[in-house]
């Protein structure tokens, strides 16, 4: 008897048990850091701060962000970004924006270069590839592409600049949006809290 395609083996499987390779942004534990990554090493671990956003379009605010960088023992680093409206007093107000994505160094020859690229994902429909590099410990990414979905807002572009400035992880980022060329957006100083 020859199997159906329209059933195929794997429909009345049984569940599969919890993803079984371990992540972590602690190197103290977890898969062993591969050699590509050694450059970005200080980046990884768990970030929270606060920082003041704005744009041409919107008022001015301000905003606490948690930060996770971690890894899975291959050549990326898994990025994964958000953040909540503080008010005067620094209360939480609302949740604000996420972004989940990989940063990974360009490799030659299986070897890393100062090259980086990054792909990150919002839940807004925007999905941008930044082209960059590093230089010590700064990070310098701008876009090379943007993919919105037909109810995104109309971004178009951006520029961003992290740095591991006295053991803390600062960044400044622009956009162009909404009909406005490159723009200060978002800037930030986050302090690791593990990892």
């Amino acid at each position: 008897m020859s199997e159906n395609p329209l059933q195929p083996p794997w429909l009345n499987a049984p569940p599969v048990e919890e993803y079984p390779f371990e992540e972590s942004h602690d190197l103290r534990v977890g898969p062993k850091l591969h050699p590509a990554l050694d450059a970005l090493l200080p980046y990884i671990g768990l970030w929270r701060g606060r920082g003041k956003g704005g744009f041409p379009t919107i008022e001015d605010f301000d905003y606490a962000q948690e930060i996770r960088i971690s890894h899975d023992g291959r050549p990326f680093l898994h990025y994964e970004s958000r953040a909540w409206i503080l008010d005067e007093e620094s209360k939480p107000v609302r949740p604000a924006g996420r972004e989940v994505g990989w940063w990974r160094p360009v490799l030659v020859d299986g070897r890393a270069t100062d090259e980086l690229e990054a792909l990150l994902t919002t839940p807004t429909g925007v999905m941008e590839l930044h082209l960059g590099k590093r230089t010590g410990t700064q990070l310098e990414f701008a876009t090379d592409a943007v993919i919105r979905t037909p109810t995104a807002k109309d971004v178009t572009g951006g520029h961003r600049l992290f740095g591991i400035v006295e053991g803390a992880l600062l960044y400044a980022q622009e956009m162009a949006a909404m009909g406005h060329g490159l723009s200060p957006h978002l800037s930030a100083r986050l302090v690791r809290v593990g990892g």
